[in-house]
């Protein structure tokens, strides 16, 4: 599989499903513009966990269950730890993300930072895992 590259800095490779079985239907426009933009302000590489999943994947790793965040092409888990995480934090806050959930716990290996453009009133903007 040839990888497409979609913005500068994110391919296809990265950003689709991890189940390996379904039809990637590419991230949300305006979602990817915004990360790009975070992205080129923070000025380094980062490493995508998770991006889009189809709502049966979604369903497996996730309590969100089958209409999860991710399931809407609009969110993004980062890895990222310590003042990586605060960086990218602060430029996520500035730059219009709705949601962000910061999970820094644990190994290093494994903390990320997830940021989404959903809205809602009754979601929370700012959470810990």
């Amino acid at each position: 599989m040839s990888i497409v590259y979609l913005t500068e800095h994110f391919s296809q490779a990265e950003l689709q499903c991890k189940c390996g079985a379904c039809d990637y239907p590419g991230m949300d426009g305006d979602f990817m513009e915004k990360l790009e933009i975070l992205r080129t302000a923070y000025g380094r590489a980062m490493s995508v966990s998770s991006a889009y999943r189809c709502p049966t994947y979604n369903d497996k790793v996730s309590g969100t269950g089958r209409a999860g965040p991710h399931t809407t092409r609009r969110a993004i888990d980062i890895r990222c730890s310590a003042h990586d995480s605060h960086a990218i934090l602060k430029l996520a806050l500035a730059g219009g993300f709705s949601g962000i959930g910061v999970s820094q716990k644990g190994n290093h290996g494994a903390r990320f930072l997830h940021l989404d453009t959903l809205s809602g009133s009754n979601r929370p903007w700012v959470w810990s895992y």
